[in-house]
């Protein structure tokens, strides 16, 4: 063994009170040192995590500058820790081991450091094994943490950055030695997710585990991230106590407003005006500093001007305040300089630990009886229920809350999070994964942060919650200031998001609610036979209109009760049909108050009958919308709760809201299909010629350079070849074999709709001539391809779809004029699992044309799907491919064929939903 080489970990390293190099557990070591002139710093690597109790640390590199840090952290270690960690006393660290420690390649030997305030809270590192002159392909790993942040889930955090960091340097495998009764270590190890063998040896533990990513370990990071953020949101929702720092007398000012709001509101922990001028404010003592305040602040809300940012995170970071709401604007929202001071108040929160909402935003809520929270500007919340709301706007914030509470529906919390440089929708979706408070989810987005992960983290949670999302600027950008925080994303991205994650979108507010109203207070549809009960044949009449535009089935003819019905005749008139033979999935009830009998009784009557019905009852009760007092079943504080019967203004909307919730019962049971690896793929041959190809550098391969990339991914391109001259066409033709076609070589030919540029079922020597004089004359070059004649079939085009600020989407249609004019095309986000397959190519709405449209005979559906997914792993694979079209795909009852592709390779787009975790 080198004299510089670590000491056997079995044994403490003997009387050297700075003993030689300290192990990564038992470590081999091939003696090297990193290079006089380090690799350049991987600024990407850095990241800002949540930890498991909501709290934030920073990643990053370790650098030489971080030798006395270094030092520091190792002087705070327990005596336990250190011997858990280097197998032995370690008492200090030498100055030939700090080098070591610090001084890294960022290759070959990588470290991470976990920062708290700047402090260093844990270290994790993988040192590359194997000889000097050999690539490394396997890395011993370790880490150690302080024990003061021990259980808060940083070991599995730095695991991940370090295997992420590894695999993007080449590496593919992780070695450990971990001390059998280091209990905490092992379950780091055996709970990633990766297939570990283990052997043991005098009291160590040998680990030994490839570290790409699997279907297990991925499961293990959401479900991580999943908790860790829940928690983060929590601490924000319910919080102990909470400072209101510019609480101020004058009823101007939005620090008046908020702690008006606070007290009024009765919150259930104490609350503490922060007001320097100030003894009391609204007889509640005041405090200069939140510094001052005797007790833990967990939330502060922040009104002060944007100019006095700095003094006032200073001492939040000092008091150790959990989470900071921003009311104040003036900063990303007012551009220039402001972008930049809003940068710097989420890395300073972020780097102490802190999770900010804001700036601009209208402040947070939490109506339960157990915490009556309201930290906004809204002067009135809607009453205790169980519908999430977070809305991006603190403009609208007041209106919003405003109409839930003037239409009954309860919420269980609100987020108004403004420029959301922090705390962001994915944020509140996590949280109410796990919430058993909250059964819906209502979104009023302007903008996404990270769309990857919106549909991932969406599509799981409306799997059992629905969510229902209003985004504007369908058909504008956003304002600046928005396109700042981030930036737009194509209409048919969002659509294809929305639709793919189960989401029920909207266009307006008020569709908004009325889904919303229906989701809170009624069970879900199990079809789509609707039963109409009602006192006018006029009013039936349009809301069976209205089931019919909606795709919905009536159950049975509509029932006129008539106009002189009294309501226990109403009320057996829906029992009626809910009991009748025809017995339907929902029902719409139908009401116009007569003159001579007061409306609140056949209210009350409805209400009764709906109770306990096991099917969604809504009501058209003319001009009364929301849950009036007469249709409320009241819940325990006297809120409407389940079984309560909602109301709309008009019957297009009642039927509107019913189809809205149908469609997304019917999707919640739709399988979700599997996310699988069609057979016949080579990844690494892919990667290799994408790399031989020019990489990132931005360009059109040639046609033998796709078709090889493509076989790469098992999809075929009917035989073809490029030639010159009729002599060289009939030759090439009857290598192919007849029949054969001849298409015009250049883009301007080779995809026009009317085929000018195309010669079909040439079967012959002469035919070929023939055909290639009239394309020479059309196009002026004797340039052509020959293609073998695929089987006749209806003709398809599939591509991948580049969003600039999403990545890549799957587009799929019917080739033709008619198509192009309607933009008939389908679209899924990737990754797409079998069904999203089976759904793409069903969507369009010619698609009937291929499964036996009048009798035709039905396409190969399972072979368009194979390319579906095939596609689909290329563009996953290798994010340099930046577009794809396989057009024309000629679909038949043999199978489907692709005579012609087209791709382009550049830069990758930004996946932040892509590799470990860390915060936008």
């Amino acid at each position: 063994m080198p004299a510089d080489g670590p000491p056997d970990p079995g044994r403490p390293p003997g009387p050297d009170p700075t003993p030689a190099m300290p192990p990564l557990g038992k470590l081999a070591l091939d003696g090297t040192r990193p290079e006089k002139t380090p690799e350049s710093y991987p600024r990407h690597w850095e990241a800002d995590v949540v930890a498991s109790d909501g709290g934030i640390v920073h990643l990053r590199p370790i650098t030489a500058d971080d030798a006395e840090d270094l030092l520091v952290f190792h002087s705070k270690l327990s005596d336990r820790t250190r011997y858990l960690r280097y197998f032995g006393p370690y008492p200090r660290i030498s100055e030939r081991d700090l080098k070591r420690f610090t001084e890294v390649d960022h290759r070959k030997r990588v470290a991470f450091l976990a920062l708290l305030g700047g402090e260093i809270v844990a270290v994790g590192r993988y040192e590359g094994l194997g000889k000097p002159d050999e690539p490394v392909v396997s890395a011993e790993v370790a880490f150690v943490v302080r024990d003061d942040h021990q259980a808060r889930g940083l070991g599995s955090i730095l695991l991940e950055h370090l295997a992420a960091a590894a695999r993007e340097n080449g590496l593919s495998r992780f070695e450990a030695e971990v001390l059998v009764e280091n209990h905490a270590m092992v379950r780091v190890f055996r709970e990633a997710g990766y297939g570990v063998t283990r052997a043991f040896a005098e009291g160590v533990l040998h680990l030994e585990f490839d570290i790409d990513p699997t279907e297990r370990s991925i499961a293990v990071r959401d479900s991580r991230e999943q908790a860790a953020e829940a928690r983060s949101v929590a601490n924000l929702l319910h919080p102990g106590s909470v400072a209101v720092i510019g609480a101020s007398a004058d009823e101007s000012k939005i620090g008046h407003a908020v702690l008006t709001n606070l007290l009024s509101t009765g919150f259930t922990g104490p609350v503490y005006p922060v007001n320097p001028d100030a003894r009391s404010v609204r007889g509640v003592r005041a405090y200069p500093s939140v510094i001052d305040i005797p007790d833990e602040v967990d939330l502060a809300v922040v009104a002060v001007p944007a100019a006095g940012i700095d003094d006032v995170m200073d001492s939040c970071l000092a008091k150790g305040v959990k989470v900071l709401v921003v009311i104040s604007s003036g900063f990303a929202d007012a551009g220039g300089g402001g972008t930049v001071a809003e940068r710097r108040l989420v890395t300073e929160a972020r780097s102490h630990g802190m999770r900010v909402v804001g700036p601009n935003a209208l402040g947070v809520a939490n109506p339960s009886p157990a915490v009556r929270l309201n930290a906004t500007l809204a002067p009135k919340l809607p009453g205790h229920g169980r519908t999430g709301f977070f809305c991006q706007s603190g403009a609208l914030g007041t209106a919003i809350l405003a109409s839930a509470r003037s239409r009954g529906l309860g919420l269980s919390s609100f987020v108004s999070a403004g420029n959301r440089a922090d705390v962001s929708g994915n944020d509140l979706l996590q949280y109410w994964q796990t919430d058993p408070d909250t059964d819906v989810v209502l979104l009023y987005l302007e903008t996404f942060g990270n769309p990857r992960k919106f549909a991932r983290v969406a599509r799981r949670l409306a799997r059992t919650k629905p969510v229902v999302a209003v985004k504007s600027g369908r058909h504008t950008a956003p304002v600046p200031s928005l396109a700042a925080i981030s930036p737009p994303i194509d209409e048919a991205s969002v659509e294809a998001l929305f639709e793919q994650s189960g989401v029920i979108r909207v266009e307006t507010l008020p569709q908004l609610f009325d889904t919303a109203l229906l989701l809170a207070y009624q069970p879900l549809p199990a079809g789509r036979r609707v039963a109409v009960v009602g006192n006018s044949t006029a009013l039936n009449l349009l809301v069976t209109d209205g089931l019919l535009d909606e795709g919905l089935e009536l159950a049975g003819d509509p029932v006129d009760v008539g106009t002189a019905a009294s309501p226990e005749q109403f009320a057996a008139g829906v029992e009626g049909a809910l009991r009748g033979p025809d017995a339907p999935d929902a029902l719409i009830a139908v009401f116009v108050p007569p003159v001579a009998m007061p409306g609140a009784d056949y209210a009350h009557a409805l209400r009764d009958v709906a109770d306990g019905a096991g099917i969604p009852v809504s009501a058209v009760f003319l001009a009364v919308e929301g849950i009036p007092h007469e249709l409320s079943v009241p819940g325990p504080d006297g809120s409407p709760g389940r079984g309560s019967v909602p109301s709309y203004a008009s019957p297009e909307r009642a039927a509107a809201a019913l189809g809205r919730v149908t469609r997304y019962a019917e999707w919640r049971e739709t399988p979700v299909g599997e996310f699988v690896v069609p057979e016949g793929i080579d990844t690494a041959r892919a990667r290799t010629l994408v790399t031989s190809l020019g990489g990132e550098r931005e360009h059109t391969l040639t046609d033998d350079e796709a078709v090889e990339l493509l076989g790469c991914y098992g999809i075929d391109v009917t035989a073809f070849r490029t030639v010159h001259g009729a002599d060289a066409a009939v030759e090439a033709a009857g290598e192919l074999g007849f029949p054969v076609v001849l298409k015009a070589v250049g883009q301007r030919w080779r995809h026009r709709s009317d085929f000018v540029g195309v010669r079909l079922d040439l079967g012959s020597a002469e035919a070929v001539r023939t055909a290639h004089a009239e394309l020479a004359l059309l196009t002026g070059s004797d340039e052509v391809y020959v293609q073998a004649m695929a089987p006749k079939g209806t003709s398809c085009m599939l591509e991948v779809v580049d969003d600039p600020s999403f990545g890549s989407l799957l587009s799929f249609g019917l080739s033709g004029l008619a198509t192009e004019l309607l933009d008939d095309h389908a679209y899924r986000v990737l990754p797409v699992s079998t069904d999203d397959a089976a759904r793409l190519v069903r969507a369009p709405r010619a698609a009937p044309l291929l499964t036996g449209y009048r009798g035709t005979e039905p396409v190969r559906m399972d072979a368009l799907e194979d390319l579906v997914l095939r596609v689909g792993q290329l563009t996953e694979d290798i994010p340099q491919v930046r577009s794809l079209a396989l057009d024309p795909i000629l679909a038949s009852p043999q199978g489907a064929f692709v005579t012609g592709a087209r791709l382009t390779l550049g830069p990758p787009p930004s996946r932040d939903d892509a590799g470990p975790r860390r915060l936008r």
